[in-house]
């Protein structure tokens, strides 16, 4: 297991940025891809972004490309979300996941390691 914590969340305004971390534990990330997911309430879990294990190759659902960035920090065993011009759709729990080695990145199914999240609302 790789204990993974959340921080960053908060109240903005539609417009505004925020950038979310992700703090591993226990083991380094660097041999994982990362991703992050986003859960509004009464919906299922929806793939935001993804990261392989070098950083070399980023994935990101349609809603967000281009105003969303992944990055990670190996050597600080930190995952990190850049989020700008947020919308009130936006509004949902961020949680990150650390992946198993194959599979597709898009689905939740294919990451055994969860955060507890960190909310995000943004205002219209």
């Amino acid at each position: 297991q790789m204990p993974l914590v959340e921080s960053g969340g908060g109240l903005v305004q539609a417009g505004d940025s925020l950038r979310l971390s992700c703090a591993a534990s226990g083991r380094t990330i660097s041999t994982s891809a990362m991703g992050w997911f986003r859960q509004a309430p009464g919906k299922g879990r929806e793939f935001v972004a993804s990261i392989s294990q070098s950083g070399g190759t980023t994935a990101y659902a349609d809603s967000v490309k281009g105003r969303f960035t992944i990055s990670r920090d190996n050597a600080k065993n930190t995952v990190y979300l850049h989020m700008n011009t947020l919308k009130p759709e936006d509004t949902a729990v961020y949680l990150c996941a650390a992946k198993r080695y194959g599979g597709s990145e898009y689905s939740p199914s294919n990451y055994p390691d969860w955060g507890q999240g960190t909310q995000v609302t943004v205002s219209s």
